[in-house]
């Protein structure tokens, strides 16, 4: 490990990751061309890095609830200073239903209903519902930064409720997935999944039409999924990136790494950030969502 006053800041590293990926062969013509223009990155993506790791997959961000909980929210963990947020991209919000099959699913939806250039799907945690991934002002802004990136680049984002972490969750959700893939005329989905969401990426990945419309997933704060590798997702090398607080003390940091080394280890399509001293949600709070969906979207599914 390099001393960590000769580390890089995450700029430096997102910086060197876009020269590397212009140096890559293109892997499919559906690559999504980089970089994403950015928003706010000034306040949400030039993050201190205490650690780099397997050949740069894996990056410890220095987390300092000092400074990037306090010191961002004018009232701690209900409402971020203003600075963080922009309000324009609320015109284009709206709440939807749709009856797919058996299931009726309720999602909020930001942009372009049919047509956009790419998709995110954000799947909440336990206790959460569609609001929670709109909200511009908790978590620290990262909902709105998200919102206004997704936009701004031709983009569209939807945030189910999801009412089932099971099997009749999955299956709501792939039919989603699906329904927007079509919408946007088979552009990018990008699956992200937070918390106890995680058990719907980790169902999606075991059926492999879901797989299909898919250009990658997101692990936010989840769980492991030992069973990975025996899915039709590991299969089709769909890209995955990892985000964890450094103590969480529902999915221990030490299991997820060892999962991802395991990919990694294996040659597979993946990134983890671990924020150092995080807890459980920290990850929503801090996941630079610029740099995850810049090397989603450059894998070229």
């Amino acid at each position: 490990m390099r001393p960590i006053s000769h580390l890089p800041s995450f700029r430096a590293i997102l910086f060197c990751a876009f020269l590397a990926g212009l140096a890559s062969p293109t892997p499919s013509a559906r690559a999504y061309d980089l970089p994403l223009k950015a928003f706010k990155n000034e306040l949400f993506s030039d993050l201190p890095i205490s650690d780099v790791s397997d050949d740069g997959a894996r990056v410890v961000v220095a987390y300092s609830k000092q400074r990037d909980l306090y010191g961002r929210d004018a009232v701690p963990e209900k409402r971020v200073k203003e600075a963080y947020v922009s309000s324009r991209v609320t015109r284009l919000q709206a709440n939807e239903t749709l009856s797919l099959g058996a299931h009726k699913v309720e999602f909020a939806r930001v942009g372009a209903k049919r047509g956009a250039d790419f998709a995110v799907i954000f799947i909440h945690g336990r206790g959460g519902d569609r609001q929670l991934g709109v909200n511009d002002y908790t978590f620290g802004g990262n909902f709105n930064r998200l919102k206004n990136l997704i936009v701004q680049n031709g983009g569209s984002y939807y945030v189910p409720t999801v009412r089932d972490f099971e099997q009749a969750g999955v299956d709501a959700i792939s039919r989603l997935v699906k329904r927007v893939h079509e919408r946007n005329k088979n552009r990018p989905v990008i699956l992200a999944c937070a918390s106890m969401g995680s058990f719907i990426c980790w169902g999606a990945a075991r059926d492999a039409e879901t797989v299909s419309h898919l250009a990658g997933m997101a692990i936010i704060g989840g769980a492991p999924n030992r069973d990975f590798s025996r899915t039709p997702a590991y299969r089709a090398r769909l890209p995955l990136y990892i985000t964890h607080g450094g103590d969480d003390p529902v999915y221990p940091v030490a299991e997820q790494t060892a999962f991802f080394r395991t990919l990694h280890e294996a040659g597979y399509p993946t990134r983890m950030t671990v924020f150092a001293t995080g807890s459980h949600g920290t990850p929503i709070r801090m996941t630079d969502w610029w740099r995850l969906l810049n090397w989603t979207l450059a894998q070229g599914r």
